[in-house]
C-alpha cells in the first residue's frame, strides 16, 4: 500500500506579535525586520496596542511564533500580566516573549523571568537593527525547535495510540460471527484511525460473473459514500475499482484512496476511503499494519458463514423430507422459520441467539421421522393408542439431536422436545410450564400453530385471518404463551406477507 503526498506548498511566514502602546515602535520594529528570512520563511506581523488588545490576538491565532511584549502600557505591569496569562491561563508555552521596556531599571524579577519563560528583556533604547535581528533569530529558532520536539512527541503519541486502536480494531474484528458485522467494524475502526468522515467497503460478488450483474456489492458504508448501493456510485469510482481489482492493487486517486486486499475465496474485500490527500505517513503505517489482517478475517468470515449457511440448508432440507411425509408438502418450514425470526426480532432477542432460532426452527418435528405411517397419514381422528405414538415424536427428536455441542443443533434439540408443551402445563411430553418452557420453543409453538390454521392440511381447510386471530387470543395464555401470540396479531400483516412470499 502506498499514499502520494501532495506537492508540498509554499511555506508560511513566522507570525511575530507587537504589543506596544507606541505607534511608531511597530513602524520601526516592522520596517527593521522587513527582509527577515528563516529556513526561508519571511515575517508576518499582528499589531495590538494595549494588553487586552494582546489577549484577544492571542487567543485567536494558534500559531504565533514570537511577542515583542512592552511591559509598561495602560498600566505598568501590563505586559507582565500579558505573559502571565499566556503560561498560565491560556496554556501557551510555545510562543517565545521577548520582554521590552522603554524605562531603564525597571527589568522585572528574576523569578519573573524563570516563572513566565521569557525568552529575552531588552530596553528599546539598545535594540538597534543588529540587536533586533539577532534577538528575533534566537527567538525564533527556540520557537522552530521547540515546536520540531512537540511534533515527534505527538507524532510518537499517535503512533502509540494508533498501534492500540489498530489492535484493538483487529482483535475486535477476528471477533465477529458475521460478514454484517466485519464490514460495520472495519469501517468504523478504519475511519476512527484516519479521523475521516467518508468510508466505503465493498466485496466482489465472485470470480465470475453474469452479463450485465454488478460485480461489487456494498458492504457497508459512512457518510454518503455508497449510500445508495452500488446503483449510486460514480462511473469514475467504478473504473477506479475495476483498475483496482484488474491490477490487484491499492492506489490513491486524488482525495479517494481505494484500497484492494485479496483472500481465498475469490471475493475480494475494496475499501473506498475520501478525503485522504494529507494522511500522514504514521497512519499509512497503522493502516497497513491493520489491513494485513483483513484478508484473513475476511476469510475467516466467509468461511463461518459458508458452515453456517451449509448448515441452515441441510436442517431445512431435512425438515422438508419429515414434512413430505406428513403431507405437509411445500413451504411450511421456511414460513415457519420467517415467523419465527418475526417474534424473536419483535420480542428483541439478541441478534445471534435469533439467527440460531431461525436456524434450528425448520426440525421442531423432526421426531416424526420414527413416527409410523398408519399413525403419521391417517386422516381421520386418533384412537387414544394411536395418539400416544404420536406424542412420542418430541422424545425421538430429542434423542436424535441430542449430545450435539453445535449451538445450531443444541437449539434444535430444545425445540424438537418442547414445542408441543403447553404454557398451562397442559403439553406433553414433560408437561412443562410458562417460562419452564424455552423461549425458541414457545415461538416455535406459536409460528406452528399459525402456518396450520392459516394453511389447508389433510385434515382441514385454510382458516380465514379473523378466524385465525380470535382463535390464537382464545388459547393465548393456556396453549400459547400470551407474549409471543400478541406480537403475532400486532405484526399480522408481515406474517401474512411471509404466507403470500413462500406459498405451498
Amino acid at each position: 500500500m502506498s499514499f502520494l503526498s501532495p506537492a508540498t506548498p509554499k511555506l508560511a511566514p513566522w507570525k511575530v506579535l507587537l504589543v506596544d502602546d507606541e505607534p511608531d515602535i511597530h513602524n520601526i520594529t516592522k520596517l527593521t525586520l522587513n527582509r527577515f528570512r528563516l529556513d526561508g520563511r519571511a515575517l508576518t506581523f499582528l499589531h495590538a496596542y494595549s494588553g487586552a488588545e494582546a489577549k484577544e490576538i492571542l487567543a485567536r491565532e494558534g500559531d504565533i511564533a514570537l511577542v515583542f511584549l512592552d511591559v509598561v502600557m495602560e498600566r505598568e505591569d501590563s505586559g507582565l500580566e500579558v505573559a502571565r496569562w499566556m503560561r498560565q491561563e491560556l496554556g501557551n508555552g510555545l510562543t517565545r516573549i521577548v520582554l521590552r521596556t522603554g524605562q531603564p531599571g525597571q527589568a522585572p524579577e528574576e523569578r519573573v523571568i524563570v516563572d513566565y519563560d521569557i525568552n529575552d528583556y531588552k530596553e528599546k533604547t539598545e535594540l538597534d537593527r543588529t540587536k533586533l535581528f539577532t534577538t528575533t533569530f534566537a527567538a525564533l529558532r527556540a520557537y522552530r525547535d521547540i515546536m520540531q520536539l512537540e511534533e515527534a512527541r505527538r507524532v510518537q503519541q499517535n503512533y502509540r495510540e494508533g498501534l492500540e486502536r489498530v489492535l484493538a480494531a483487529s482483535s475486535h474484528l477476528f471477533k465477529q460471527r458475521n460478514l454484517k458485522d466485519f464490514a460495520s467494524g472495519l469501517l468504523q475502526q478504519v475511519v476512527a484511525l484516519l479521523r475521516l468522515e467518508q468510508s466505503m467497503l465493498l466485496r466482489l460478488k465472485g470470480a465470475s460473473m453474469i452479463t450485465g450483474e454488478s460485480q461489487y456489492e456494498v458492504l457497508a458504508n459512512i457518510g454518503d459514500f455508497g449510500s445508495e448501493g452500488i446503483e449510486g456510485i460514480n462511473p469514475a469510482l467504478l473504473a477506479q475499482l475495476d483498475e483496482a481489482r484488474h491490477n490487484r492493487i491499492s492506489k490513491l486517486y486524488g482525495d479517494t484512496y481505494v484500497g484492494y486486499f485479496p483472500n481465498n475465496s475469490g471475493k475480494a474485500s475494496l475499501l473506498v476511503l475520501q478525503g485522504v490527500e494529507e494522511i500522514s505517513d504514521v497512519d499509512a503505517q497503522l493502516l497497513e499494519v491493520f489491513c494485513s489482517g483483513v484478508a484473513i478475517a475476511f476469510d475467516n468470515i466467509l468461511l463461518n458463514q459458508e458452515i453456517t449457511d451449509t448448515q441452515a440448508e441441510l436442517i431445512l432440507r431435512l425438515g422438508d423430507v419429515v414434512e413430505s411425509r406428513s403431507n405437509e408438502a411445500g413451504n411450511h418450514v421456511r414460513r415457519m422459520a420467517q415467523v419465527c425470526h418475526l417474534l424473536a426480532e419483535a420480542a428483541g432477542m439478541p441478534e445471534d441467539e435469533t439467527a440460531t432460532l431461525v436456524h434450528a426452527a425448520p426440525m421442531h418435528d423432526i421426531g416424526k421421522i420414527a413416527t409410523p405411517d398408519a399413525v403419521l397419514l391417517k386422516p381421520g381422528r386418533l384412537t387414544p393408542e394411536e395418539w400416544e405414538v404420536m406424542k412420542q415424536h418430541p422424545t425421538v427428536g430429542l434423542q436424535i439431536l441430542d449430545g450435539s455441542s453445535r449451538p445450531i443443533l443444541k437449539a434444535a434439540a430444545v425445540i424438537a422436545h418442547q414445542h408441543h408443551e403447553k404454557y398451562d402445563g397442559t403439553g406433553y411430553p414433560q408437561g412443562l410450564k410458562g417460562e419452564a418452557i424455552h423461549p425458541y420453543a414457545r415461538i416455535v409453538a406459536v409460528a406452528d400453530v399459525f402456518d396450520a390454521l392459516s394453511h389447508e392440511r389433510c385434515y382441514k381447510k385454510a382458516w380465514p385471518v379473523e378466524q385465525v386471530t380470535d382463535y390464537m387470543r382464545e388459547i393465548a395464555g393456556h396453549h400459547l404463551d400470551p407474549q409471543y401470540v400478541a406480537l403475532l396479531i400486532k405484526n399480522m400483516d408481515k406474517a401474512l406477507e411471509i404466507n403470500r412470499q413462500w406459498p405451498d
